[in-house]
């Protein structure tokens, strides 16, 4: 039988309905056995290519049909790291007195990457700019044209500019490209000559300290001497940055972000300011009364080795440093013939003389050279050793070792040193030996740079750099602090500090605390170089002989003090023909229990007792009777 069926599946009106099949195309079959999900996903699919089309579309536009547009723009804008400088540390006494401050400043700076591609640009910079700092245009024409890279680290062009110049360059502003104004600060020095050889002074970056500081940008400070340099780690904090976006004149578009800075260290200094200004009062008080222009002195605590007090003179004003100092100044200093510059209290090398008898007297009791009973006859001021005679400064008596310390006897010193009669004699090789004991001949470690060792010879020395043998008379000389021997105003300072404290040498220090920003404080612990290497019997005995000096002997001027008074005084003769004479004097106070010992030198003034004693007598005065 026919069977007709139209799509519907509705069989033709007239024919009778039997059985009804459905058919369908494989296409239409598949989607509909396709499950809803499934069909999700293409849907998905398509669209994620049509995204990634679009997006290619969009990259081709911008770099290749807008490439050239968008790529002077970012040329011409960029981010920069604007430094905002760190404050430098301060530098305060023990009492909290300020020495140092930090003074707001301005300097004009060179941003290379920024200078004009073609001269005739650059020259109406150097033009404009040149009105404004007062400098040759042609000058700055040929600095800007040397200084023309692709960095962006600022370059120094004039530091501490004025507040108009400074307004005037922020006004013309767009007619400088390549020019800019960095804020940073400049040291100053409160009472500068007094202070000037202890706290040194800091100044603009040299290549050569960038070359070994990399971290430094060429228009950062740095110290140059004195503490500045040595703690200059502390001391400098570590700049910051304003992030700017800035456009191709280095006009800013807008601040992107900002790195604080993080300011320097302060450091406590052991020095008490009022003591070192009396100190250089009264030094250069006497300096007028004895016509010489040189000196120097040094006070520590013998308890721990601080520093208290260490002038020279003359002495200069750093200020001129820290302010860049003019070619007139700094000929002006270097042509004096007293050498205002140099720190005589750590690198001036002078024969110490008779300050150096107590160590001898230790040595020589401690070797059992002698006793403390020995008694040596003065002999009328004169040893004679065969054709040679060896003088005393005057004739004294038969002495012990108290009487000879108090008395300065230098046959005595002779022959314990050197040997005479019955008496054998420590010879050089012992005395050289006590004197290092003592801190003679060796560096003291003091924290800052220029120190000097002196000199304690020995037999072997004297063959290699003289190149002749090692005389008794090399010995008699030694012994009394003269012939081959020298030592620094510090060494005999901390000398004295030893003999003061019963035997423990300290390595001096200027700095005792260093204070972070954050308030966190490191106090430096005393360095012990050596202790214990007297016996507190010959100790007492030495330090006894040096206060039978001030009562009976050749300081007796500080007999009447408002404290006991230890000391032994020193002339040295020194120049052709040793017709010149230094005049020291070394002491401690109070005697039983010391605070300060102190080594005073006066050059070229005569005897100690004449020179070195007024001064010391005038300090002691003011600092044991209310310091007024």
């Amino acid at each position: 039988m026919l069977r007709n069926s139209n799509k519907f599946g509705r069989v033709s009106s007239g024919m009778e309905i039997e059985d009804y099949v459905l058919t369908a195309t494989e296409k239409e079959a598949a989607r509909m056995e396709k499950p809803l999900e499934k069909k999700w996903f293409d849907i998905l699919w398509y669209s994620m290519v049509i995204f990634v089309a679009l997006l290619g579309m969009r990259v081709i536009f911008l770099t290749v049909i807008k490439g050239s547009y968008y790529q002077g723009i970012s040329k011409g804008n960029s981010i920069r790291n604007i430094v905002i400088k760190a404050s430098r540390g301060r530098i305060l006494d023990r009492t909290g007195v300020a020495l140092v401050n930090n003074v707001p400043s301005i300097d004009v700076v060179i941003i290379p990457a920024d200078i004009p591609a073609d001269e005739s640009s650059v020259a109406k910079v150097a033009s404009e700019l040149g009105k404004i700092l007062g400098m040759d245009e042609n000058e700055l024409k040929t600095i800007l044209l040397s200084k023309k890279s692709k960095s962006l680290n600022p370059v120094l062009l004039k530091e501490n500019i004025s507040q108009d110049e400074s307004l005037i360059l922020l006004e013309k502003r767009i007619n400088l490209p390549g020019i800019g104004i960095e804020k940073t600060a400049i040291r100053e020095y409160a009472d500068g000559p007094i202070f000037a050889h202890i706290l040194g002074y800091e100044g603009k970056i040299e290549q050569k300290e960038m070359d070994a500081n990399a971290s430094y940008l060429l228009t950062d400070y740095i110290g140059k001497q004195g503490i500045e340099k040595s703690y200059e780690k502390y001391l400098r904090g570590v700049n910051g940055a304003n992030q700017m976006e800035v456009d191709s004149m280095g006009n800013t578009k807008r601040e992107v972000g900002i790195i604080n800075p993080k300011p320097g260290s302060d450091l406590i200094m052991s020095i008490d300011s009022e003591l070192q200004k009396k100190l250089y009062d009264s030094m250069n008080a006497i300096l007028e009364k004895t016509k010489t222009s040189t000196a120097s002195a040094v006070a520590i605590n013998p308890k721990n080795g601080e520093i208290l007090a260490m002038v020279n003179a003359p002495s200069y004003d750093n200020n001129l440093f820290a302010k860049k100092i003019s070619n007139a100044d700094y000929n002006s200093l270097i042509q004096n013939p007293d050498k205002p510059l140099f720190n005589r209290a750590i690198a001036g090398e002078y024969p110490p003389g008779s300050t150096i008898k107590p160590v001898i007297s230790v040595a020589a009791l401690s070797e059992g050279v002698i006793n403390e009973s020995t008694v040596i006859d003065g002999m009328g001021g004169i040893l004679s050793l065969g054709s040679y005679s060896f003088r005393d400064w005057k004739a004294h008596g038969p002495s012990d070792v108290r009487t000879a310390i108090a008395e300065s006897n230098d046959i005595f010193f002779y022959t314990v040193g050197g040997g005479y009669g019955n008496i054998q004699g420590l010879g050089m090789n012992r005395m050289k030996k006590w004197y290092e004991l003592f801190g003679l001949g060796k560096l003291t470690g003091i924290d800052i740079g220029g120190e000097v060792d002196g000199l304690i010879p020995s037999e072997q020395w004297k063959q290699e750099v003289v190149g002749e043998r090692w005389s008794i008379g090399n010995s008699y000389h030694a012994s009394i602090g003269q012939g081959y021997v020298s030592a620094t105003p510090l060494q005999l300072a901390n000398m004295t500090a030893a003999l003061a404290n019963g035997g423990t040498l300290y390595e001096p220090h200027l700095v005792s605390q260093i204070k972070k920003s954050n308030g966190e404080t490191t106090t430096l612990a005393p360095e012990i170089i050596q202790s214990n290497f007297v016996s507190p019997e010959i100790m007492k005995a030495v330090r006894e002989g040096m206060r039978k000096t001030v009562l009976e002997g050749t300081a007796t001027p500080l007999k009447d003090m408002p404290v006991e008074i230890a000391g032994k005084t020193g002339t040295a003769q020194f120049g052709v023909g040793a017709k010149q004479e230094h005049g020291w004097l070394v002491s401690f106070a109070p005697y039983d229990d010391p605070q300060i010992a102190m080594a005073v030198l006066v050059e070229g003034a005569g005897e100690g007792f004449t020179s070195a004693l007024p001064i010391t007598k005038e300090v002691y005065q003011w600092y044991f009777s209310g310091r007024e």
